[in-house]
């Protein structure tokens, strides 16, 4: 069995050979389901051993792993990234355009809550049905052309340093952590019935508090923030 130090930091090691493969041989299915791959199998034996604290750990290693090796890829060479990465160029010139002219669901709450919610019922779904495979599935999407667009904001060179460390803002951070405590939480009966016995961890009310909490402020930061957020942006797209 694979010791548990290995399960915390694997994930985040495959991450980016996830990445570069998908990016050799194209097709915009390859790099979510490699991404997911390389990290499910060390959650669930995390889980199962009643480690949910490093399945959380293990997979935000991951996620920011994943999320730094696409933006790298897409910074070097953003057209081709944009062929192997899912709703990748849609969503970087949505937000070109919020950046350059405030304009889109970027800072609307009445766009932007209806699809966070959307995106939230359909992740929580997939994790609950799928023993988190397919919720892990689902946030590689999401970490995907999120990353992608970050890249391509260091791509255009007008402040790619600025780009690169605040091209993720904040509240979008948060919801990355929301939705891995969420994940976890629900991955938890059908990883149960896989092991064919009671886990010794069981989701009490302050975990599912802390996912609703974080994506909740998550929600009320954007709201306030990204318009913000975007002006800070602007000189890495060459706009004053």
């Amino acid at each position: 069995m694979m010791r548990p130090r290995l399960a915390l930091v694997l994930p985040a090691l495959l991450a980016p050979c996830a990445a570069l493969v998908a990016a050799r041989a194209g097709g915009r299915l390859l790099l979510p389901s490699l991404a997911t791959l390389a990290v499910y199998p060390c959650m669930a034996l995390l889980l199962t051993a009643g480690r949910p604290r490093r399945a959380v750990l293990a997979t935000l290693l991951w996620a920011a792993s994943l999320s730094a090796s696409i933006i790298a890829l897409a910074a070097r060479d953003p057209d081709a990234v944009g062929r192997i990465v899912l709703h990748g160029p849609a969503y970087r010139e949505e937000m070109f355009a919020f950046i350059r002219q405030g304009t889109g669901p970027e800072g609307d709450p009445a766009r932007f809550l209806p699809q966070h919610f959307v995106h939230l019922a359909a992740f929580a779904a997939f994790a609950a049905a799928s023993g988190g495979l397919l919720g892990l599935a689902s946030g590689s999407v999401l970490i995907g052309y999120m990353s992608y667009y970050v890249g391509c904001l260091v791509a255009a060179g007008g402040a790619p340093w600025r780009a690169f460390l605040l091209g993720w803002p904040p509240y979008a951070v948060i919801r990355v952590i929301g939705y891995v405590l969420l994940g976890i939480a629900l991955s938890r009966p059908i990883l149960g019935r896989i092991a064919r016995r009671p886990l010794a961890w069981t989701p009490g009310r302050s975990w599912y508090a802390a996912a609703a909490t974080l994506l909740l402020v998550d929600a009320l930061l954007k709201w306030a923030l990204a318009p913000a957020w975007a002006a800070l942006l602007r000189p890495c797209l060459g706009v004053p």
